[in-house]
């Protein structure tokens, strides 16, 4: 396994992490047993980055995550935490909370599921609009003082905010979505992450499964998906289009699509580390292939070409979430 260090600041991690948020979560039903397997697996090829949010499942995502670790594999690996999202009895979401009170109480309750001691990198879901970033993090500061927390992270937060934060606390890394159709934070956020030697864990390289390779225009279903605007309609069509440009580059490079788009994230710098969000032994496998593929110029090029940057149709959310999203404002 390729190691790196989350940015300046950070510790050391595997070059692909794993997020576990589909197995709990979103994408319909999962298989506890699959998922441990998953887990025990990525841990064994050398996968460290190990990422959560403590509202995946509403705690269910801690707990199973906690259940794999058991039997010391807790040293193996770093522990990505994300909090402050709110749940209703329903599983919808309802708000986030940034306050210095609620981030005691969250992490609280993260360290009672997971059973450890301590969180590696611990981060604030989204920007809580009504609470200054600069009592949330200082808030997690604390926390390291104590103990409780080693290192602060961010997830979807703009250029602004991040500076702000990064006078309270050193931050390691902003998690956000990056992927070949999904590009938006090459203006103005990874240079700002850079600047600061901040490192960037990049979520939805697959664009939740829309360019693995593996969806079809006749799959359904009622997961989160159905409700995205990228898959929705004449959007699909359009961004399953771009799909089929992608894989005639990957037969010239010898991998598969999904492969591909992950080698893609991977190729943009060390500083960037892909997230991967693999629910099953075979698609963990897939993912770390991309570990072995090394495109050349010439196939970067070709795939700038292939998938211009604002080719992909509909926004990454629908519009009640984007409105969430400091990052894209």
């Amino acid at each position: 396994m390729n190691m790196c260090k989350l940015g300046r600041t950070g510790p050391t991690v595997s070059a692909i992490g794993l997020g576990c948020m589909g197995m709990s979560d979103v994408y319909g039903p999962t298989d506890r047993g699959e998922s441990i397997r998953t887990i025990h697996a990525a841990i064994d090829a050398g996968v460290t980055l190990i990422d959560t949010g403590d509202f995946y499942g509403m705690g269910h995502n801690e707990m199973l995550i906690g259940e794999a670790l058991k039997g010391g594999k807790r040293d193996a690996v770093q522990l990505s935490v994300k909090f402050g999202a709110l749940r209703d009895p329903q599983g919808g979401f309802s708000g986030f909370d940034g306050r210095p009170a609620a981030v005691k109480n969250f992490l609280a309750y993260t360290l009672q599921r997971l059973g450890v001691d301590h969180i590696d990198i611990y981060r604030p879901a989204r920007l809580d609009p009504n609470v200054p970033i600069e009592d949330t993090i200082g808030a997690i500061a604390e926390q390291v003082q104590a103990g409780t927390v080693r290192a602060i992270g961010l997830s979807e937060v703009g250029s602004e905010t991040i500076r702000r934060a990064a006078k309270v606390h050193p931050i390691v890394d902003l998690q956000i979505e990056y992927a070949l159709i999904t590009r938006g934070i090459e203006d103005d956020i990874l240079p700002t992450c850079r600047e600061l030697g901040i490192g960037v864990t990049a979520y939805g390289v697959l664009s939740r499964g829309l360019i693995s390779g593996h969806w079809s225009k006749d799959r359904t279903g009622q997961d989160f998906r159905s409700h995205s605007p990228r898959f929705q309609g004449a959007n699909l069509d359009t961004n399953l289009a771009l799909v089929d440009r992608l894989r005639g580059i990957a037969d010239s490079a010898g991998c598969s699509v999904a492969q591909l788009a992950i080698a893609w994230v991977l190729a943009q710098g060390d500083d960037i580390v892909p997230v991967i969000g693999a629910r099953r032994l075979d698609r963990l496998n897939e993912a770390l292939g991309a570990l072995s593929v090394q495109l050349s110029p010439a196939q970067l090029a070709e795939l700038s070409a292939a998938i211009p940057r604002d080719a992909a149709a509909g926004t990454r959310y629908a519009a009640a979430q984007m409105a969430f999203l400091d990052s894209e404002k």
